[in-house]
């Protein structure tokens, strides 16, 4: 029987699967499969159960990564990953690091399928390259050739878009929403970049913008149309993904989450998920 040792170790296996996906619904139907494989599954000569239920969630989640790769080609309008909850608003323990951002999961969307398989499991849960080969049914050698290269491309993403201080981020989020609420355009051109870019996904299934709205400008003309439009009925600081964002709510329900790139005080990239299949997972209002 698993018991308390899956309780313990449920956080890794959703964890990786999250990692890979980019999406909590996944994630959890991951979870689910890998407990169904545990439960009947004779764990006695399992040395390293943690090992053991990581490598079967990331076979699995290395199954659907591949699936999901063709889905995305046909998928309306920008994708961006589902808002993961962290912290004090999660309603389960997750594990938690930079690995979970918005930012760095969009990073990780550009390798293959294989590097970001080798590059969680080796440098996020530390797994072994044998284990790794394993999932991805290749040598060693390969496997550490694919997390190598890998790390190579995310370390040169992560230095073009460094990541900005908690201080910073809840600064720059707190004078957003006033402006945002204010319908303040002169105010929120000073806190976006000149070049910033907005990205909205709302899947085909919420009204968005199907292309990315580019300019600080152009941004800000943008943000005071569609608040003065779609008025929320309040805007809360969370923690999605490790990092402070904003939940917007609207009707009862969870209207938006929003994410943002930082980079020399200034918002860079302005990312807003609406899609409400992405947003089904989150608690309404009382």
């Amino acid at each position: 029987m698993l018991g308390a040792d899956w309780e313990t170790h449920r956080p890794a296996v959703f964890g990786v699967a999250y990692r890979l996906l980019g999406s909590v619904a996944d994630a959890e139907d991951v979870v689910q499969d890998v407990w169904l494989r545990a439960a009947g599954a004779d764990l006695g000569e399992v040395e390293d159960l943690r090992a053991w239920l990581v490598t079967v969630s990331a076979r699995r989640s290395y199954d659907i990564l591949r699936s999901a790769r063709v889905r995305r080609e046909t998928y309306v309008g920008p994708w961006l990953p589902e808002p993961l909850l962290t912290g004090a608003d999660a309603a389960e323990p997750v594990l938690v690091d930079e690995s979970v951002t918005s930012a760095m999961l969009l990073i990780m969307e550009e390798l293959s399928p294989p590097e970001r398989v080798a590059f969680v499991l080796h440098d996020v849960f530390e797994l072994a390259f044998a284990r790794i080969a394993e999932v991805l049914d290749v040598t060693t050698p390969a496997a550490r050739q694919l997390a190598s290269r890998a790390r190579r491309r995310v370390a040169d993403a992560r230095t073009a878009e460094p990541r900005a201080t908690p201080a910073e981020r809840a600064r720059l989020l707190t004078a957003f929403r006033a402006a945002y609420q204010a319908g303040d355009l002169a105010g929120l051109v000073k806190l976006l970049h000149p070049d910033a870019v907005y990205v909205t996904d709302g899947g085909g299934k919420a009204f968005a913008a199907r292309k990315l709205i580019e300019g600080g400008e152009r941004v800000a003309e943008v943000m005071v149309r569609v608040g003065r439009q779609w008025r929320p009925d309040r805007i809360e600081f969370a923690e999605v993904g490790g990092e402070l964002a904003l939940v917007f709510h609207r009707d009862g329900r969870v209207y938006s989450v929003d994410t943002v790139q930082l980079v020399d005080g200034l918002i860079t990239a302005y990312r807003r998920v609406i899609n409400p299949d992405k947003l089904a997972h989150l608690p309404c209002e009382d």
